[in-house]
């Protein structure tokens, strides 16, 4: 009951764990690449938005998976990330759909806009 109550405040207590198993992945590479995934780790953290934790979760185990595998295979930065970084950071996050911070202010807008139609037909 308590640990409900708990989650209730502070998010799931299985994602928190999962988060911290995955950062210490990525914090455990070696270099270059751990310097790789941390600097696609926090450009997520501004970039994504996501707010639904699994989605999140999954996203960063995904993160994770691909440079583990990238430095086992010695496979070069550049082979992953291409010529754009930005461009496959953004383009793998979006492959992961969840509901985004941004998601509420569109609604926002649109139902303003609606709204706003409506008064001008009046």
């Amino acid at each position: 009951m308590v640990a409900k109550w708990i989650e209730t405040l502070t998010g799931s207590l299985e994602q928190k764990k999962q988060y911290k198993q995955d950062k210490a992945r990525i914090d455990g590479l070696p270099e270059p690449y751990a310097t790789a995934a941390k600097a696609m780790h926090r450009y997520f953290m501004y970039y994504g938005g996501i707010t639904d934790g699994d989605t999140l979760m999954t996203m960063f185990g995904d993160l994770a998976d691909l440079w583990e595998r990238a430095a086992a295979d010695r496979t070069p930065l550049r082979e992953i990330v291409g010529d754009d970084p930005v461009e496959f950071a953004e383009t793998f996050a979006q492959a992961y759909t969840g509901t985004q911070w941004i998601d509420k202010e569109r609604a926002r807008l649109t139902k303003a806009i609606e709204d706003a139609e409506r008064e001008e037909r009046k």
